[in-house]
């Protein structure tokens, strides 16, 4: 048999590399333009929020009644100095906003941690104990759902008494059906799956089926629905202080902030006014990373 007969070795064609996961989810994330610029707003106003003694001009809580109502800086009696003009007794605006951003996100943090454990707990607890306890803690997020959100708050602080934590706990319970909810959906699919047969057929136990195996796999859902809660908390909370149940004076927190500044809303609109953009700015920014989020983590909306 001659060289030229012989046939050439068959080359394996080289596999492509699946792209590192981290990798993977940015692309999808990227596509969404809304969503970039949501994150690098949330960023902008997290780094704020840590340097808040470095960057704010003033402290946000020293008075001055000799320059209460002063204008920002590019109408006429404004000044360099209180860029954004100062309230009714004499506090700069700009610093307080910066105080202000370190303590509404501090309670949009603290919120949902506290609603995303409870709700992701009596969630699994829904999804694997079914019958009167699924049946119970259900009905009783219904319940809850059932109520108009800010007035079940209301009531809450109203009992417990007017203040920052008891207002955090307020928007906690308030928001807590969404991830019960959820948590106990994505339980229900998960658990119906073949390798949660295979894990309870090997011998493992209640437990280790909820939070080892199944949970890992509820993440997704609930990772999404936390970024939207931060912005309803915020929203919420701010609502709260604005009706002077929330952050009580003399703290920087935005509805604290619009509270204080309701009387002079004709003759002084920066009082207003960047407190209420604050508060915009930031909720959008929360929800619009909500939205790149799903996208990315969601297999049925991947492209």
């Amino acid at each position: 048999m001659t060289a030229e007969t012989m046939e050439a070795p068959a080359v394996a064609a080289p596999t492509a590399t699946p792209p590192h996961p981290l990798r993977e989810f940015w692309g999808y994330f990227s596509a969404n333009h809304g969503a970039v610029a949501g994150l690098v707003i949330i960023i902008a106003v997290v780094l704020v929020a840590l340097l808040a003694d470095v960057l704010a001009p003033h402290s946000p809580y020293v008075t001055d009644t000799s320059i209460a109502l002063k204008p920002p800086f590019w109408q006429e009696g404004g000044s360099l100095a209180y860029p954004l003009g100062t309230d009714p007794i004499g506090r700069d605006i700009l610093s307080r906003l910066i105080y202000g951003a370190r303590l509404s996100l501090l309670i949009g943090i603290m919120v949902v941690t506290i609603s995303i454990v409870v709700g992701t707990v009596l969630g699994l607890v829904a999804g694997f104990f079914r019958g009167l306890t699924e049946i119970f803690i259900m009905r009783l997020m219904d319940i809850i759902l059932t109520l108009p959100s800010l007035l079940l708050a209301i009531v809450i602080v109203a009992v417990l008494g007017p203040g920052l934590m008891n207002s955090m706990l307020a928007v906690a319970l308030v928001i807590l059906p969404h991830y019960v909810r959820l948590a106990r959906a994505a339980v229900i699919t998960e658990t119906s799956k073949d390798y949660v047969m295979a894990a309870r057929v090997s011998g493992a136990g209640t437990t280790r089926l909820m939070f080892k195996e199944v949970l890992p796999n509820c993440t997704a859902p609930l990772i999404v629905q936390a970024s939207l809660g931060i912005s309803t908390a915020i929203l919420d909370a701010a609502a709260l202080g604005f009706l002077g149940l929330g952050a009580q004076p003399p703290s920087p927190e935005w509805g604290t902030m619009l509270a204080d500044a309701r009387e002079f809303v004709l003759r002084a609109w920066w009082v207003v006014t960047f407190p209420g953009l604050a508060i915009l700015v930031t909720v959008l920014a929360f929800n619009l990373l909500g939205d790149g989020l799903r996208d990315a983590l969601d297999p049925k909306l991947k492209r």
